[in-house]
């Protein structure tokens, strides 16, 4: 099923989030940037200011060409020296100027024009080439929805009346007071349209008002050329995160690819012959989680070894006393004899005894590993822990049996991080062993000390030591090299090899050792458990 899915995905997955997260981010950016309602509005003022500028110099040329003095009525504007004025000065302009009376009438407009055939009406055209086609609305129109949605710039919209009045405009208004005045609106197709009115003075009396305005083309172009450059930058930019994006995928989804085919030919071939790949070398993330799944792999190969080894030594050690009860049930149905029937019972007895004994030390075996990795460690003493085991065995301890004694044991706690129950079956397995061996009224020592991060516990005995070469072999599952006079089947062989699990399940080691006198006799043996301290 593995490989059908693998087969299915024509793009990988990793690839296409890497390029979604990439591109998301430049779009957000990009639609920020696209906005631009900063930069616009600065570009309005800088028109205002100029607009205001402008319409302060014509108000002044206006105030002192076209204004009159009457006796009855005082200062006033020339209707018609008003008008050629008003269209003289915007003549070379792009701006549309409008002259109103105190009393809010209008008589100038420079888009009208009066002649024997009547008036007539000039209206404002695009620039030649304007370059506004569906690209450009589609971002004025993106432009306005965004104005729309955050609350900016709330305008007024731009209306003409039929019958020209200044009230119709509130800067007129403001510019007959004697102020000038600014105002931005919007018209019906979307753009602006930007007007300033200053008073016209005579020797400070305001004798009417000047009202230039212009639309937002030269805005407009500069916004749509901006945005164009941004969009143009976008598209490299998009263009070479996209590539990157690609490129850094691959780097991530074709190793892992790779990883899980390899991991998925171990898993349907079961032969050593199917490695994966070794990316060791990248010195990244997934350099690591290369080498962690090659020793994964190597360590589950060692486990099912040790599976099969402790399979067929298991079926060696229980064949032993099968073969003995057969014999011995064989052999006492014909003799007759009620003293060898009874030894031959008693032989029965014994092997049944042994294959309770194996049965039960090999179950506990099986399970161990299970076991620790299911236990939460925690912090034991073993200073107290071995004190109590030397106190335990002076209660139990025969008076011709070898003694237990404790060694030099320093003052501080010696503590490490593991699960008591399991540690406390090392030390009672290394001093069983050892009194197995000790000679009656010998001595078992028990030195603990710390050295550097490791607390190193010594059991010591007055044994016949450990045969030559076999300090390694001794830890093996069933190793039957036993004490002579040791009634067979005993021992399951077990006690070391559980020792040793344990120990190397917590992060140490165990070693075994002669203990040798000055002229280099073998004295007894030693055993040397190595536990990392807590903290």
């Amino acid at each position: 099923m593995g490989e059908d899915i693998k087969k299915r995905r024509r793009v990988s997955p990793i690839t296409l989030r890497i390029l979604a997260v990439n591109v998301l981010a430049l779009a957000i950016l990009l639609a920020g940037l696209l906005f631009l309602g900063q930069y616009r509005n600065s570009l309005i003022q800088a028109e205002l200011s100029a607009l205001e500028l402008q319409a302060e110099m014509f108000a002044a040329v206006i105030g002192e060409v076209s204004v009159v003095s009457d006796e009855q009525r005082g200062q006033e504007l020339a209707a018609e020296v008003a008008r050629r004025i008003v269209r003289r000065i915007v003549e070379t302009t792009d701006t549309r100027a409008r002259l109103y009376r105190p009393d809010g009438t209008m008589i100038a407009d420079s888009r009208h024009l009066s002649g024997p055939g009547g008036t007539v009406v000039i209206e404002e055209l695009p620039p030649p080439g304007d370059k506004r086609g569906w690209f450009a609305k589609t971002l004025e129109l993106y432009h306005r929805t965004m104005n729309r949605l955050f609350g900016f710039e709330e305008m007024l919209p731009y209306e003409e009346s039929p019958l020209p009045w200044a009230g119709d405009y509130e800067e007129v208004v403001v510019a007959l007071s004697g102020d000038n005045a600014d105002q931005v609106r919007t018209h019906g197709d979307g753009r602006l349209v930007i007007s300033v009115a200053v008073p016209v003075q005579r020797y400070k009396q305001v004798v009417g008002a000047l009202m230039l305005s212009k639309g937002s083309w030269s805005i407009d172009a500069a916004m749509y050329q901006v945005r164009l450059d941004i969009l143009k930058m976008f598209g490299i930019a998009i263009l070479v995160t996209i590539l990157l994006s690609v490129y850094l995928a691959g780097t991530i989804a074709s190793p892992i690819r790779r990883l899980a085919a390899a991991a998925e030919r171990v898993r349907r071939g079961g032969n050593r012959q199917q490695v994966l790949p070794d990316f060791s070398r990248r010195d990244d993330e997934i350099g690591d989680l290369s080498v962690s799944l090659r020793e994964m792999t190597e360590a589950l190969w060692r486990r099912m070894d040790a599976i099969e080894r402790f399979a067929a030594d298991v079926a060696h050690e229980l064949k032993n006393p099968l073969t003995s009860l057969q014999s011995a049930l064989e052999t006492a149905e014909r003799v007759a004899d009620p003293e060898r029937q009874k030894k031959l019972m008693a032989i029965i007895a014994d092997d049944i005894r042994r294959l309770d004994r194996l049965i039960t030390d090999i179950s506990n075996a099986s399970r161990l590993d299970a076991e620790l990795s299911r236990i939460e460690t925690r912090p034991v003493r073993i200073d107290t822990m071995i004190k109590t085991l030397i106190d335990v065995h002076g209660e139990i301890r025969s008076p011709s049996g070898p003694k237990v004694e404790l060694g030099h044991v320093n003052g501080q706690p010696l503590t490490v991080k593991g699960v008591e129950g399991s540690l406390m079956q090392v030390l009672q397995n290394l001093i069983a062993n050892a009194i197995s061996f000790s000679p009656d009224g010998g001595t078992i020592r028990l030195d603990a000390t710390v050295i550097g991060g490791t607390v190193e516990i010594v059991v010591e005995d007055d044994g016949p030591g450990i045969p030559a070469g076999k300090e390694t072999a001794i830890f093996d599952r069933f190793y039957s090299e036993r004490p002579r006079g040791e009634k067979f089947g005993t021992h399951s062989g077990l006690g070391l090899s559980i020792s040793r699990q344990i120990v190397e399940a917590h992060g140490g080691t165990i070693r075994a050792e002669n203990r040798l006198d000055p002229e280099g006799r073998v004295k007894g043996a030693r055993f040397v458990v190595s536990l990392p301290a807590a903290g």
